[in-house]
């Protein structure tokens, strides 16, 4: 269960609505704390560069409205590869083989929407098929 959380403000005159988006990536909920040093640990630690897992998906209309959500449980394409990434909570008392289930459950249920995905527009596909007169 994730909460939704609606913040607004006034950004400065020298700001902008990107200004505030790259001064709060990335999310500390996906990071750790203390931030500065927990996103220090995961660039020595992870071998690949995260993509736009942890990051901001959204929009910016042309008055300055913004307008994101952190970048979790979702499938990208890049050259021709599909990704799909997740992690899990760590503190003190976690259990290490119990994060690693989670983090393979939580990218499970994004493959297995794919996988639904194709099912439904293969079958549409089908249908369409059936429907045309030769």
């Amino acid at each position: 269960m994730h909460i939704g959380s609606t913040v607004r403000g006034q950004i400065r005159d020298d700001k902008t609505a990107l200004d505030a988006v790259e001064a709060v990536l990335t999310a500390g909920t996906l990071s750790g704390a203390p931030k500065y040093r927990a996103m220090e640990i995961i660039n020595e630690l992870e071998n690949n560069k995260r993509g736009i897992y942890g990051g901001a998906v959204g929009y910016l209309d042309f008055t300055g409205n913004l307008d994101t959500c952190i970048g979790i449980r979702l499938a990208y394409k890049k050259n021709g590869k599909v990704f799909v990434r997740s992690g899990a909570g760590i503190v003190a008392d976690s259990i290490p083989e119990k994060e690693f289930q989670e983090c393979i459950n939580k990218a499970k249920a994004v493959v297995e929407a794919i996988k639904k995905a194709q099912q439904m527009a293969a079958y549409e596909e089908k249908e369409n098929d059936d429907d045309t007169i030769d």
